[in-house]
C-alpha cells in the first residue's frame, strides 16, 4: 500500500494542475478575432492606436450626429432598432464596438474611463468629426459616456443614458474576489463567466422585443479569444468605482442630461436615479415601465420618443460634421 501512495498523490496533483489551467488553455484555444472573421461585418474599419476598431455610419450625410456606445457584454448591433428609429427621423449614427467586442481587437490592459476615453478620441480623429454631436449611453456605455462628456463637454450637445452603470458600485463576494485577486478572480471568471452568461441569454429569449439578433450575437462573443477577459478587464476598471465625479461635473458644466432607466431592470435597477439625482440634479429622468434592462431593443419605440423629445429635431439642424 505504501508504494502507491506516491503514484496517488501524482494523480492528485495532476488533477489539480488540469483543473487549474483548463480555463486557461480553453481561453487560449478559442478563435481569434481576424481580418478573415471580420469579412461578413457591415461597416468599415480603423486602425486606431491600440488596435483595429469597427464601426457603422447610418443616416443621411447631413443629419445631425449621434454617436452611440453599448454596454459590457452587447456590441454595437444592440443599437440596431434604436439606429433605425433615429435615422429614420433624419438623425447620422456612429455606432462601434468597444475594445474586446464584436468585430474590434482585444488589446491587453485595464479598460478604466482613458482606456476607453482614447478609443472614442481616435476614432472621431480618424474620421475627422470637429463639431458637437449627440452621444449616447447604454449600461456601461452609459459611464463611459458621461467619463468622456465629463471631460470633452465642448464636443457633447447632449448626453443621453440608458441604465446607466457607474451610480453605485456592487461589492459581492464574487466581485470583490475579481477585482482584487489577480490570478483567482481570473480564473473564476474565465471557469464561470461563460456558464452564467449563456444562462442569463438563455432567460433573455423569452422577453417580448428580443430578437436571434441580440442573443445569438451575444452568446456568439463567447467563441472568440479575449472576450471574457475584456469584461473582466472592464469590472476592474470602469465599474470599479461610482461616477460621482463625472456626473458633478456634467451639472456644473451645465451639460443636457437625460437618462432613461428601466422600471424592472434588475442590473441596474431605476432606484439608481436616486444616486444621479444626488450628483446631478438638472438631469431629466424617463422611466419605461414593464422594461428590464434591455430596454433599447425590448422597449426601443418608448425609449426612442424619450430621446427624440429630448434632442433637437435634426431639421435646420446642423452639427457641422461629414463622417
Amino acid at each position: 500500500m505504501a508504494q502507491g501512495r506516491p503514484v496517488i498523490w501524482l494523480l492528485l496533483i495532476l488533477v489539480v494542475v488540469a483543473a487549474v489551467s483548463a480555463p486557461f488553455v480553453i481561453e487560449h484555444y478559442r478563435m481569434r478575432m481576424q481580418d478573415g472573421r471580420r469579412g461578413s461585418a457591415p461597416g468599415h474599419f480603423a486602425e486606431l492606436s491600440q488596435g483595429v476598431t469597427h464601426y457603422l455610419v447610418s443616416g443621411p450625410p447631413e443629419g445631425p450626429l449621434v454617436v452611440c456606445i453599448h454596454g459590457l457584454t452587447t456590441p454595437s448591433f444592440v443599437w440596431a432598432p434604436l439606429t433605425r428609429g433615429l435615422v429614420a427621423l433624419g438623425f447620422r449614427v456612429l455606432v462601434y464596438d468597444l475594445y474586446g467586442r464584436g468585430f474590434s481587437d482585444r488589446p491587453a490592459g485595464v479598460q478604466d474611463k482613458g482606456f476607453f476615453n482614447t478609443q472614442l478620441e481616435d476614432l472621431l480623429l480618424h474620421l475627422e468629426i470637429k463639431g458637437p454631436f449627440h452621444l449616447i449611453g447604454y449600461s456601461m456605455g452609459g459611464a463611459i459616456a458621461a467619463g468622456f462628456a465629463a471631460v470633452s463637454a465642448t464636443r457633447v450637445r447632449q448626453l443621453v443614458l440608458l441604465a446607466p452603470a457607474g451610480m453605485m458600485l456592487r461589492q459581492t463576494p464574487m466581485l470583490k474576489a475579481l477585482r482584487e485577486r489577480k490570478f483567482i478572480g481570473t480564473w473564476l471568471m474565465l471557469a464561470a463567466y461563460p456558464t452564467q452568461m449563456r444562462k442569463g441569454i438563455r432567460a433573455e429569449r423569452a422577453l417580448p422585443g428580443t430578437g436571434a439578433e441580440i442573443t445569438d450575437g451575444q452568446e456568439r462573443q463567447l467563441k472568440f479569444r479575449g472576450f471574457v477577459p475584456a469584461v473582466l478587464s472592464s469590472i476592474r476598471g470602469i465599474l470599479s468605482h461610482p461616477m460621482e465625479g463625472e456626473h458633478t461635473a456634467l451639472r456644473r458644466i451645465g451639460l443636457p442630461v437625460l437618462a432613461i432607466w428601466g422600471a424592472d431592470d434588475t442590473v441596474i435597477p431605476a432606484s439608481a436615479m436616486g444616486q444621479m439625482a444626488v450628483w446631478n440634479r438638472d438631469a431629466v429622468h424617463e422611466v419605461v415601465e414593464d422594461a428590464g434592462h434591455g430596454l433599447p431593443y425590448t422597449h426601443t419605440a418608448e425609449v426612442l420618443a424619450h430621446i427624440v423629445a429630448f434632442l433637437p429635431p435634426p431639421q435646420g439642424d446642423d452639427c457641422g460634421n461629414d463622417p
